[in-house]
């Protein structure tokens, strides 16, 4: 869901905003990002905590959320064999 609203932020209202001047739906998404963004880190850290991966997972973790598709390539990728 963080994936979902990272790229609807980013490739939908962001452009709305800056190119058509309609600010509102930036603003409700962006409220929602900032929310998943902030559970996706804490159940990162927790899952991260009890399953005892290593440093490296970890950062693999919080890098994909920062991405554009991050969270989507560490899901498919990582995630799937664990």
């Amino acid at each position: 869901m963080e994936g979902i609203s990272f790229l609807l932020l980013f490739g939908l209202t962001m452009p709305l905003k800056y190119w058509a001047g309609i600010g509102e739906p930036n603003q409700y998404v962006g409220y929602a990002h900032g929310f998943l963004f902030i559970g996706y880190v804490a159940l990162a850290l927790v899952v991260w905590k009890e399953q005892g991966w290593g440093w490296k997972i970890l950062a693999w973790l919080l890098l994909a959320s920062l991405l554009p598709f991050g969270t989507f390539y560490l899901d498919s990728r990582f995630l799937g064999k664990v």
